[in-house]
C-alpha cells in the first residue's frame, strides 16, 4: 500500500494514508449479505466469518456506523425479465416454470448467520440488486451522515461485492475491501474480481490486521 502525506487541493482535504482514509468520523462498515443461504455456499466460510467478526468489533470500538445488507427474492409472480433470467442461470434450469424464488423473507436462508447480531444502533436493510447502493436507502443515509469511505466485508466477492465497490466509486466514495473478511463461491472468478478492482485503482484492498492498525490512536 502506498503511503503519502496528506494533501489539500482547491480547499479539499485529500486523504492519502490508510489511517486518513478510514477515519471513523466519515467511514461506514458495510457487512454484505452475511446470510445463512449465502454463507452455506462460501468456501472456508468459518475462516471468513471469523475475520468478519473481528472487523465488526473493531468498527464498533472505533464508533463507526455499521450497516448490514440482506438479499432476497420477490414472489415469483413479481419477478421481471432480468430476475427470471438470473434465476434460470443461478438454478441451472432451462424452463421458467422451474425457477423457484431463493432467499425469500420467510425462510431461514434469508436470515443473517447467527454469529452476527446487529446492535440497535446499527441498520439492517434488504435489497434485490447486486449493488447494495442501488434501490436502497444506503446512499442517502451515508450522504446525510457525511460518509466518504466505506469498508466492505461479507460475501460473495464475485457476485455482489465487486458491483457494490464499482458503484460506490462512481458515486464518489472511497471503497475499502478487507480481502480476508470477504468470501467467495468460485475462487477463479473471485480472483478475477479482485484483480480487476486492483487494476482499476479506485478501491483500497487491505486486511483486517491493517484495518486494526489504522484505527490505533497515537
Amino acid at each position: 500500500m502506498v503511503k503519502m502525506n496528506q494533501q489539500i487541493y482547491n480547499g479539499q482535504h485529500i486523504p492519502m494514508s490508510f489511517k486518513e482514509i478510514c477515519d471513523p468520523v466519515h467511514t461506514a462498515l458495510l457487512v454484505y449479505d452475511a446470510q445463512n443461504g449465502v454463507f452455506s455456499q462460501i468456501k472456508e466460510s468459518d475462516k471468513v466469518l471469523g475475520q468478519m467478526l473481528k472487523a465488526i468489533e473493531l468498527a464498533r470500538k472505533a464508533g463507526m456506523r455499521i450497516f448490514y445488507s440482506r438479499h432476497f427474492s420477490l414472489p415469483k409472480e413479481l419477478l421481471g425479465v432480468s430476475q427470471l433470467r438470473l434465476g434460470m442461470e443461478w438454478q441451472k434450469v432451462s424452463d421458467i416454470d422451474q425457477v423457484k424464488p431463493f432467499l425469500t423473507k420467510d425462510s431461514p436462508s434469508f436470515q443473517l448467520v447467527p454469529q452476527i447480531v446487529p446492535w440497535p444502533s446499527e441498520a439492517v436493510f434488504d435489497k434485490i440488486t447486486m449493488s447494495a447502493l442501488e434501490g436502497t436507502y444506503l446512499n442517502i443515509a451515508w450522504r446525510d451522515c457525511g460518509i466518504k469511505t466505506f469498508i466492505i466485508i461479507g460475501a460473495a466477492i464475485e457476485i455482489g461485492i465487486e458491483p457494490t465497490i464499482r458503484h460506490g466509486s462512481d458515486l464518489g466514495y472511497i471503497p475499502v475491501m478487507l480481502t480476508d473478511a470477504c468470501g467467495y463461491g468460485n475462487k477463479e472468478q473471485a480472483e478475477l474480481s479482485i484483480n480487476g478492482i486492483a487494476y482499476a485503482g479506485y478501491c483500497v484492498q487491505t486486511t483486517v490486521n491493517e484495518f486494526s492498525k489504522a484505527l490505533v490512536k497515537k
